[in-house]
């Protein structure tokens, strides 16, 4: 006897929601968090606080999207340890943070005071923040409305500027009140999974990335439904924020550097890095030839040095 066309309806959304939470869970205890929590406007913040204090300006590090606290890592790895105290943080809702303020959490002002309200707990006035792609634009927003906590800026590829187009489609449907529980319980985590890889080396073309980055990097995190949600509501809001936020870079005072790649497919060069050039007067541009979206990954080294050079500045 055939099944009801209703009952089969129904049944598959199921099915894929269980084996979404069951496969979400293993995710979660595959990458337990490392390091401290910090209450904050947000919630829970969760960041790792490593190095020792010195008379450098401790370091941030604010990922992107589709990341987490542990997407520095494959790049830099123990590189780190030569830049005094660093940070590496869960932005609102990614990695072990928590997302309290619901869609509201994707204001980038919400999420710069919530890192400010991080450092607050661990005693830190100033800080050089070193932010790649969408985390761009929310480091701008710690120098505009936190300018006395902020050392300097280092941003790696950063999307800062209104862009032509928008977002790809899974973005908007994730993000969106209505269908994107049900997008992130179902479909999400095992399409997901299945074009990872291809992903992945998508996102950093021409450059190949390390055979193990996703699990170096902790890219699986991303998929479980509440952070798939939240980084759809960062992606699919950035654009209308950036085009209210761009006319204010010329308030930044602090230094910037920004490391571009000129072969940067997935966040224009042209339109977001030297747009802070022509908008920020003190803005030390860096195009680097032949390079993707990942400028830390192609010459972690440059990089590095470039870090040091704003904490010897400050």
């Amino acid at each position: 006897m055939a099944l009801d066309p209703l009952i089969t309806a129904a049944a598959v959304p199921a099915l894929l929601a269980g084996w979404t939470a069951m496969r979400a869970r293993r995710i979660t205890r595959s990458f337990p968090p490392e390091g401290r929590f910090l209450p904050t406007r947000a919630g829970a913040l969760h960041l790792i606080d490593s190095g020792d204090a010195d008379e450098q300006p401790p370091v941030v590090f604010l990922h992107g999207a589709s990341g987490s606290a542990l997407s520095w890592r494959p790049a830099f790895g123990d590189r780190l340890d030569g830049l005094g105290r660093v940070l590496l943080v869960d932005r609102p809702g990614h990695g072990a943070s928590e997302r309290r303020a619901g869609r509201d959490a994707a204001r980038l002002e919400h999420q710069a005071g919530a890192i400010v309200d991080a450092l607050d707990g661990l005693g830190i006035g100033k800080a050089v923040i070193v932010a790649h792609s969408w985390a761009g634009a929310l480091a701008c927003r710690m120098a505009l409305d936190h300018a006395d906590r902020v050392a300097g800026l280092c941003l790696i590829a950063p999307a800062t500027h209104p862009w032509p187009g928008g977002v790809h489609w899974y973005y908007a449907v994730a993000a969106s009140p209505v269908l994107g529980p049900l997008f992130s319980w179902t479909v999400a985590l095992p399409v997901g999974e299945a074009w990872m890889r291809a992903s992945i080396a998508g996102v950093f073309s021409p450059q190949a990335v390390e055979d193990d980055y996703a699990e170096a990097a902790g890219i699986p995190l991303v998929l479980r439904p509440h952070q798939f949600r939240a980084n759809a509501e960062d992606v699919a809001g950035l654009l209308p924020q950036v085009e209210e936020q761009s006319r204010l870079y010329g308030d930044i005072s602090c230094p910037v550097t920004v490391i571009s790649g000129d072969a940067d497919g997935v966040v224009w060069t042209h339109l977001h890095s030297a747009g802070l050039a022509r908008d920020i007067a003190q803005t030390k541009l860096i195009i680097m030839p032949g390079v993707g979206h990942g400028p830390h990954h192609a010459d972690p080294e440059r990089i590095i040095a470039e870090i040091r050079a704003l904490q010897a500045g400050a």
